[in-house]
């Protein structure tokens, strides 16, 4: 149930703050960039609805299939 937790906050972080982890992740590796491309933004929250669904999906096989 652990691993769904984190799945489900790590998704909302991702899903709701794409340009955060954007800044704290990608941001360093260019001096030119500014702010994240669209396809960078899309496939973040991509990411983060897909371990939203995974999170939670773990978490309702722990508690409902004992």
């Amino acid at each position: 149930m652990f691993l769904g937790i984190i799945l489900l906050l790590g998704g909302i972080v991702l899903t709701a703050f794409p340009q955060f982890v954007w800044l704290i992740s990608e941001s360093w590796k260019s001096e030119n960039a500014d702010e994240p491309s669209t396809l960078y933004i899309w496939s973040t929250r991509f990411g983060g609805i897909m371990c939203i669904l995974i999170g939670t999906a773990n978490i309702i096989a722990l508690l409902y299939y004992k």
